[in-house]
C-alpha cells in the first residue's frame, strides 16, 4: 500500500474505554469551551477535572499527590501540564499494556463533539490519557513496545494521538506474509513525510500546495507470535510547526476521526435519511447517492452537477465523486467568446456547495464531506422543475405515464391546468369501440396473436388512471379490430392552441414490416413539433381513413385545421375531400422528399453532393421560375431525365412544391419535419413482428421529452431576452412579444430590410404599390400598402406561409414612418401569450 490517506472507515470504535483503562494519572476534559494549561513541575496520582462555568486559572504547582484541582470554567481556563508520571499503566481494547515515560511530547489539541478545541502545553514525560467523555475515546500516548489487538487499533490510536498534538497522519508501507497474506508489519508516518516527486509538474496548470517537510516522525509495529501487533518504533520528532487549534479541523486525520464517528452513528441509527445529506450517511451505490443528492437538491431550489470521479486501477469501479452545485466553479474565458453574437449566460459563480462520496470497504459509498451554504439564491419552488438536473428525474417519472396522465406531477404551466381540468369531466362513460361506422369488408393486415387484447388493457389502463384519455376502435366486418385512435388531454390542448397546420404523417409506410402507424403533427410557439393524436391502421380503405379523420375533429371538439398535410395518396385524399372538404389540402413537400430518397437511394450511394442538391430544389426556392430551373439543373448534373418516378412528380409539382402553396399558411412545418424525423425515432419499436406495449412505452417517451422541451423553452424565455441588433423601437416591441425563435426570424428580416431600396412607387387613391429589391440585386418584389386600414402585402407571401412580416413589407413600413408592427400582423401562435 502507498503513502495515500488511509482509510479507516471499517475501523470499529472503541467504546467504554474510559471505564476500561487503569491509569495512574488522568486529565478528564468535559467541558464546551477552549481550555489552555500551563506547565506543571510534578504530578503523581493527581487529576485535574475541568467542568465548571466560570473563568478561573491555577498557578503552577510543583508537587501534587493525591490530589484533585478541580477548576470552574466554561470559557478560557488554564490547568497545569504533566511533566513527569511515572507508573503507568493502560488497557487498550481489553489488553493489557506498560505505559514507559516519554520526552517531548509537544502542545496537544483536540475537537470535542467537533466543536471546541483544547490544547496542552509541552509534556516532558508521558504516560498520560486524556478521556473524552462526551465521546467515549481515550487520548493515549504510543511507546515502544505497547501492544494492540488488531492493526485497526494501532492505527486508531497512533491517528488520535496525531490529532491531539496537531498532526495528520498517512499509511506507508506494509509488509504482508507470502503465506496467507496478512500484515507482518507496518508504518504510519506524519503526512510530511518524504517529497512529491517534480517529474510532472511542469505540466500542470494549476500547481498543488507543498506539504511535505521530509519529516521523520513515524510508529512501526510488527506482529507478534500472540497475533498482536507491537510497537517497535516510535520516533516523535517532528521538523515542521504542528497546526494550530483554529485549522486543526482540517487535519485529514481529524476529518477522517469525524468521518469515522459519523459512519457509527449511521450505522446504529438511520434517522439520516430524512432528507438532508450528513456525514456518514451510506448508499448501496453511486447512482443512489446522485439520487438521493439530487432530490434534496429539488427541495432546496439548485441543480446538481456531477464533477470529478475517481476510478479503481483494479476494476475500474467509482471509488470516490463528488456532486457540486450547478453554480460550482467559474466558465473558462475563451478568445471566441468575443465573437459571438449571443453569448451564453454566465451561470457558474464559484458557488461551494458539494457532497463528496467514497466507497468503503464494506461496499457502500458514504458521504465524506457535505457542503451546505451556497453563495447565490436559490430557485424558486415554482422553477425548480426547469433546472436540468431536475428535469431528468421528472422525464423518468414522466415515462412511467405520469406526466401525461398527470397522476402524480402537480401542473407547471396554464396548458397543464387546462388539462387537469379536462381530465375531471370529459370522456366520462362513453363507449370506445365505434360499432356505427364498422367496415363493410375484413382489414387489410392482421394483428399479432393476443395484440389486441394488450392493447385494450393498455388503453383502459390509461383511461382509468386520467378519464380525459380519448382512444376509439373501428371494426371490420368479422368484428374484429381494424383501426385504432388515441390523445391525451394535453394533445387536445395543444391542438386546441396550435391546430391551425396538422402533418399526417404515414411515413412508416417507408419502411418495411413496418406497424401501421401514422400521427397528426404540428408545431407550436417555438416552432417545436407538437402531437394531436396517433393511430394505428391495420386497413387502409377509404372507409378507414374516413372513421380516422371524422373521429379525430370529434376529438378535438370539432375544430377543423386550416391546413391539412398528407403524403401522395389518391385514397387519403379522397377521404379528406369527404370529411374536410373546405380545409386546404396539399402534399407534404416533406413526405414526397421522403419517397424521393426512397427512389432515388442508389444515387446518394456515388455522390455524397446529391442529397444537399436534392434538399435544395425541394426546400430552398422561392419562386416558380428558379423551383424549375433548379429541378432541370439537378436532372443534367445527374443523369435522371429518364426517371419515370422524377417526371411523374413533377407534373403535379403545384400540388407540394412550396413555391405553389405560399398562398396557404404552413408555420413552416415542414422545416420541423426536416429537424427531426419522428417516426424514425420509432423505427426499430414499429417492426410488426414486435411487442406492442414497448412501441406504446416509447412513443409515450418520446411524446414526454417534447412535452419538456417546450417547458425549458418557456423556463429560457423568462430567464434572459434574446440580443438586439440595436436600439430599434420595432425590434424591442417584436422582442417584447415574440417567442425567442420568432423574434430571431424577424429580427433577421428587419436586418435585411436595411437593405433594401425602394425603386419605385405607384399611388391609386389609398392604394400605393411600391417597387423594391435588395441593393445591387436586379430582382425586384411587389409591396402594396393601403393608407386607409394600413394594410401592408409583398408578392413573396412569407407571412401568409409562414405568419411573420417579410422584409419588403418592414421596409415599406419603416417607408412610411410607422415604426410599431400593426396589430393585424402579429399572429397569436407566435407569441409568449399563445397558451393564455
Amino acid at each position: 500500500m502507498g503513502s495515500g490517506a488511509p482509510d479507516i472507515t471499517g475501523h470499529p470504535r472503541e467504546k467504554d474505554i474510559e471505564n476500561e483503562c487503569q491509569t495512574s494519572s488522568t486529565l478528564v476534559i468535559d467541558t464546551e469551551q477552549e481550555s489552555q494549561s500551563p506547565k506543571e513541575s510534578f504530578v503523581k496520582q493527581g487529576q485535574v477535572v475541568i467542568g465548571g462555568e466560570r473563568e478561573s486559572q491555577s498557578p503552577t504547582v510543583s508537587s501534587v499527590d493525591k490530589s484533585q484541582v478541580v477548576i470552574d470554567s466554561d470559557h478560557d481556563s488554564e490547568t497545569p501540564s504533566v511533566s513527569s508520571v511515572d507508573k503507568t499503566q493502560e488497557e487498550i481494547d481489553g489488553e493489557d499494556c506498560q505505559t514507559p515515560r516519554v520526552s517531548n511530547v509537544s502542545k496537544f489539541e483536540m475537537d470535542v463533539a467537533g466543536e471546541q478545541e483544547c490544547q496542552n502545553p509541552n509534556a516532558i514525560s508521558a504516560g498520560v490519557s486524556v478521556v473524552v467523555k462526551s465521546e467515549d475515546d481515550v487520548y493515549v500516548i504510543p511507546k515502544v513496545g505497547m501492544e494492540f489487538a488488531s492493526e485497526d487499533d494501532a492505527y486508531k490510536c497512533y491517528s488520535r494521538y496525531a490529532v491531539l498534538e496537531g498532526f495528520s497522519i498517512r499509511k506507508d508501507f506494509v509488509n504482508k506474509s507470502r503465506v496467507n497474506g496478512a500484515v507482518v508489519s507496518r508504518r504510519y508516518t506524519c503526512y510530511r513525510q518524504g517529497y512529491r516527486p517534480t517529474k510532472y509538474n511542469s505540466n500542470v496548470r494549476k500547481s498543488r500546495q507543498e506539504t511535505r517537510t521530509g519529516c521523520l516522525a513515524h510508529m512501526t509495529i510488527a506482529r507478534q507470535p500472540n497475533g498482536k501487533f507491537r510497537v517497535t518504533h516510535f520516533e516523535t520528532k517532528h521538523n515542521h510547526e504542528f497546526v494550530t487549534p483554529s485549522t486543526a479541523h482540517k487535519l485529514p486525520s481529524q476529518k477522517r476521526l469525524k468521518f469515522a464517528q459519523a459512519v457509527e452513528a449511521d450505522s446504529t441509527s438511520h434517522s439520516g435519511m430524512d432528507g438532508v445529506p450528513k456525514l456518514g450517511m451510506g448508499f448501496d451505490s453511486e447512482d443512489h447517492a446522485y439520487e438521493f443528492y439530487n432530490t434534496y437538491a429539488g427541495r432546496v431550489g439548485f441543480s446538481v452537477r456531477k464533477d470529478y470521479v475517481n476510478r479503481s486501477k483494479i476494476d475500474g469501479a467509482v471509488a470516490s465523486r463528488r456532486f457540486t452545485c450547478f453554480r460550482e466553479g467559474f466558465r473558462q474565458k475563451d478568445k471566441r467568446d468575443m465573437n459571438v453574437k449571443r453569448p451564453r449566460k454566465e451561470t457558474r459563480i464559484g458557488c461551494l456547495a458539494q457532497l463528496v462520496i467514497s466507497r468503503q470497504p464494506d461496499g457502500k459509498y458514504r458521504v465524506t464531506h457535505f457542503e451546505e451554504k451556497h453563495n447565490h439564491e436559490l430557485v424558486a419552488a415554482c422553477r425548480v422543475r426547469m433546472l436540468r438536473s431536475q428535469k431528468r428525474l421528472a422525464v423518468a417519472q414522466a415515462v412511467d405515464g405520469n406526466f401525461v396522465d398527470g397522476s402524480k406531477i402537480e401542473p407547471k404551466s396554464a396548458c397543464e391546468l387546462q388539462y387537469r381540468m379536462i381530465g375531471d369531466c370529459e370522456y366520462i362513460g362513453y363507449d370506445p369501440i365505434d360499432y356505427k361506422s364498422k367496415l363493410p369488408s375484413r382489414r387489410m393486415r392482421e394483428l399479432r396473436e393476443g395484440e389486441a387484447e394488450r392493447m385494450q388493457q393498455y388503453f383502459q389502463s390509461k383511461q382509468l388512471k386520467n378519464p380525459s384519455f380519448f382512444y376509439a376502435i373501428q371494426l371490420d366486418a368479422d368484428d374484429q379490430i381494424a383501426n385504432v385512435f388515441w390523445a391525451d388531454a394535453k394533445m387536445v390542448v395543444d391542438y386546441s392552441d396550435f391546430g391551425d397546420v396538422v402533418c399526417f404523417d404515414t411515413t412508416c409506410r417507408l419502411y418495411r414490416d413496418c406497424r401501421p402507424f401514422a400521427t397528426f403533427i404540428g408545431m407550436n410557439h417555438h416552432k417545436q413539433m407538437v402531437i394531436f393524436g396517433a393511430a394505428l391502421l391495420y386497413d387502409e380503405t377509404v372507409e378507414s381513413f374516413k372513421w380516422l379523420f371524422r373521429t379525430f375533429i370529434e376529438a378535438m371538439s370539432g375544430k377543423k385545421p386550416k391546413t391539412i398535410l398528407t403524403d401522395e395518396d389518391a385514397t387519403i385524399t379522397e377521404a379528406i375531400d369527404l370529411i374536410l372538404p373546405g380545409t386546404p389540402h396539399r402534399m407534404c413537400v416533406w413526405h414526397v422528399y421522403q419517397n424521393a430518397l426512397k427512389q432515388l437511394n442508389h444515387m446518394s450511394v456515388g455522390s455524397g453532393s446529391f442529397i444537399n442538391d436534392l434538399s435544395s430544389c425541394f426546400f430552398e426556392h422561392e419562386e416558380d421560375e428558379d423551383f424549375i430551373n433548379g429541378w432541370k439543373a439537378m436532372l443534367d448534373v445527374y443523369g435522371l431525365w429518364e426517371n419515370e418516378w422524377l417526371h411523374e412528380i413533377f407534373e403535379c409539382r403545384e400540388k407540394w412544391a412550396v413555391v405553389y402553396g405560399r398562398h396557404n399558411f404552413c408555420a413552416d412545418l415542414y422545416g420541423a419535419l426536416l429537424r427531426e424525423n419522428f417516426t424514425a425515432t420509432l423505427k426499430k419499436y414499429l417492426k410488426s413482428d414486435s411487442d406492442v406495449l414497448p412501441f406504446f412505452k416509447h412513443l409515450g417517451k418520446v411524446v414526454n421529452e417534447w412535452h419538456y422541451k417546450e417547458l425549458e423553452a418557456n423556463f429560457d424565455m423568462s430567464q434572459h431576452m434574446p440580443r438586439l441588433m440595436g436600439d430599434v423601437i420595432m425590434l424591442k416591441q417584436a422582442r417584447d412579444i415574440y417567442t425567442p425563435k420568432i423574434f430571431e426570424l424577424f429580427q433577421l428580416e428587419y436586418e435585411t430590410c436595411l437593405n433594401i431600396v425602394v425603386n419605385q412607387c405607384t399611388e391609386s387613391e389609398s392604394l400605393f404599390e411600391y417597387k423594391v429589391s435588395i441593393y445591387g440585386q436586379p430582382r425586384e418584389y411587389t409591396v402594396t400598402f393601403n393608407s386607409t386600414d394600413e394594410t401592408v402585402a409583398c408578392n413573396c407571401m412569407k407571412f401568409e406561409f409562414m405568419g411573420v412580416l417579410c422584409s419588403h413589407a418592414l421596409k415599406v413600413l419603416d417607408y412610411r414612418n410607422i415604426k410599431l408592427i400593426p396589430t393585424k400582423y402579429i399572429l397569436k401562435r407566435w407569441t409568449k401569450d399563445a397558451r393564455v
